[in-house]
């Protein structure tokens, strides 16, 4: 990672609440200089994702956050929530070259991960994945640019 400070927002549904906490501690020991706030929840007691997915959209789209970092069951809710939001770039990756790719092609902002149909592992290297695999701008970036609405 650079020596830029990197700053994450997560967030989950009870589906996702586990990962989440997992992963926040993988993010710890995985960024030397890093900010992560979690908009929750704060327990495993079944929740709506968006009322989880909306926040951590915002806090990127607005630029207070690098990235976002969102876990559900099947992460669509979640993607599908956060991509409502102008500026994001919501991935769903289920395996770690969809992560790269996301990244790389699609610039995305914000990672969504199906908790119930990867391992805790995998959702770390996923992560990683995310966390350190730029942009590739070129020929994508005009592509990226057609997203908006």
């Amino acid at each position: 990672m650079s020596d830029t400070k990197i700053k994450i927002a997560i967030g989950a549904d009870h589906a996702g609440f586990d990962y989440k906490e997992i992963l926040k501690d993988f993010l710890k020991d995985f960024l030397k200089d890093y900010e992560v706030k979690d908009f929750g929840p704060f327990s495993a007691d079944s929740v709506d994702y968006p009322d989880f997915a909306h926040p951590v959209a915002s806090a990127v789209e607005n630029g207070e956050f690098t990235y976002g970092i969102l876990l559900c069951g099947s992460a669509n809710g979640v993607a599908i929530t956060a991509n409502k939001h102008q500026g994001i770039r919501a991935g769903l990756c289920w395996e770690n070259q969809v992560a790269s790719l996301v990244r790389l092609h699609n610039n995305a902002n914000v990672l969504c991960i199906p908790a119930r149909f990867v391992s805790v592992d995998e959702a770390k290297q996923i992560t990683e994945t995310f966390l350190t695999t730029p942009f590739e701008g070129g020929r994508h970036q005009n592509r990226v640019e057609k997203i908006s609405c």
